[in-house]
């Protein structure tokens, strides 16, 4: 279907936008702008949603908020955020209603006209995600990114076309209900994750497999060759299929050798790219990041825009992040580690000990992995939220806890922030990787990276 077609059909229905958060709200106004009858969905109340409701309301849209903001939607189409499981009772009742029930990106895939780059995984997405756009972008290609990201893509369809480039960040959440897959799909990892949302561990690596199930023979499969999980999916790909890899040589995509040269093996010809310390970012993850981007866009853009890439990309705000250094002690946000792995790359991408700040929201990942890196990688360990007692048992119930690293509880970042000024000296590196989710103190990641980077920057 075209999608000027598409918004003639929604002319006039009744649409249900759940969850008023940054993905939807230009939705919901794309929407009314077509003649759509747009109700607004939110569990909160309209005291925490604040300005964005009057915006809303004053462009047509009709609000339902609080605790029951799903209960009895007299509607024709609901559209669920990323974040909501689509499994949930007040969904399976719409469909049942014959509801229909999709999401943006559903939309977005049917509609779009362009090759369509995908990324997920459990670690990398937002990186790896990024690098591709960059590097098509060096390469002089019209490209739109957007997905998990924070950017929602069907707003911008109408100036899409056939010739230009997207680019997609999918979230497991994202990909369970997908029936439409990538021209080239990339799974940069799968690790525990999101298992507070997810009903088991096989729900969530089916919604991760789901970018690769609706692939045909001309499209491309890129996934991580050192990670099992992700190894296991390519017995499904059925077009090209490419890998990545830090620990060995390969005949079909992007590697590193023993000396630290990138490699890209295609079709019989093994090219050397460049050297990792080309790469301006810091940690073996982001060389890992490089590995997939590069297999994804080989034969879409030349060495020389991949090189310009890796000299002139700093990072994305929030993974591992150098906010400031004060008294010759070195500052680094990395709030996006909401998850053991994440913290594990974070402590390998420095080659000292740090004083690491962690703990927050439990997702029920298991913390017990990311142990034997604390007590080799960490000085003291600073822990607060909702884990806190988690993680110190984690650290202390080690055969090798040896007294180090010292762990001090706190209450919260700020009182974090302050414990850390006083007990570093000039050289030494912290660092907040919290291994957890912010949602026990903060609304996500960003704003918990934000308010720590405040905190460092009034440090004296």
């Amino acid at each position: 279907m075209d999608c000027k077609k598409f918004f003639n059909q929604i002319k006039g229905k009744r649409i249900a936008m759940c969850g008023i958060g940054v993905s939807n709200t230009q939705l919901i106004l794309n929407f009314l702008s077509k003649g759509a009858k747009v109700y607004a969905c939110d569990r909160r109340s309209r005291e925490m949603i604040g300005d964005l409701a009057d915006t809303l309301e004053k462009a047509g849209a009709r609000l339902k908020l609080g605790e029951g903001y799903l209960d009895n939607l007299e509607v024709d189409i609901i559209f669920r955020t990323p974040g909501m499981s689509f499994n949930l009772p007040e969904l399976e009742a719409a469909r049942k209603k014959g509801i229909a029930v999709t999401s943006e990106m559903e939309v977005f895939f049917d509609l779009c006209p362009a090759t369509v780059f995908a990324v997920t995984g459990s670690d990398g997405k937002t990186t790896t995600t990024t690098l591709i756009a960059k590097m098509l972008e060096a390469e002089g290609k019209k490209v739109f990114i957007g997905g998990n990201i924070g950017k929602p893509l069907l707003p911008e369809i109408e100036n899409i076309s056939s010739e230009d480039f997207v680019v997609a960040e999918l979230s497991s959440f994202q990909l369970i209900s997908m029936r439409k897959s990538p021209d080239i799909a990339v799974v940069t990892n799968v690790a525990p994750n999101h298992l507070d949302i997810h009903k088991d561990m096989d729900e969530y690596v089916e919604a991760k497999k789901n970018i690769i199930m609706h692939q045909n023979a001309f499209s491309r499969t890129v996934l991580n060759r050192d990670n099992d999980i992700t190894e296991s999916f390519r017995k499904y790909v059925r077009g090209q299929s490419l890998g990545f890899s830090m620990e060995r040589k390969l005949n079909n995509g992007a590697w590193l050798d023993t000396k630290g040269y990138i490699h890209m093996a295609y079709r019989g010809i093994d090219v050397p790219v460049m050297h990792r310390s080309e790469i301006t970012v810091l940690g073996d993850h982001n060389v890992e990041n490089y590995l997939a981007a590069i297999s994804a866009v080989w034969g879409y853009v030349g060495v020389d825009s991949i090189k310009k890439v890796a000299k002139d990309f700093t990072g994305v705000e929030h993974r591992i992040e150098f906010v400031r250094e004060v008294n010759g002690v070195k500052y680094y946000n990395d709030s996006i580690a909401s998850s053991p792995t994440r913290t594990i790359a974070g402590l390998k991408a420095f080659d000292k000990k740090v004083h690491l700040i962690a703990g927050g929201y439990d997702k029920h990942i298991p913390f017990e992995p990311m142990v034997p890196y604390v007590i080799d990688k960490v000085a003291r360990l600073y822990l607060c939220g909702d884990t806190a007692e988690k993680i110190e048992t984690a650290v202390k119930s080690d055969k090798n806890y040896k007294g180090t690293p010292e762990i001090i509880r706190v209450k919260d970042i700020a009182e974090a922030v302050n414990a850390a000024y006083k007990d570093t000296k000039p050289g030494d590196i912290v660092t907040l990787s919290p291994a957890c989710a912010s949602f026990d103190a903060f609304p996500n990641f960003m704003a918990r990276g934000n308010y720590f980077k405040e905190l460092v920057m009034k440090l004296q």
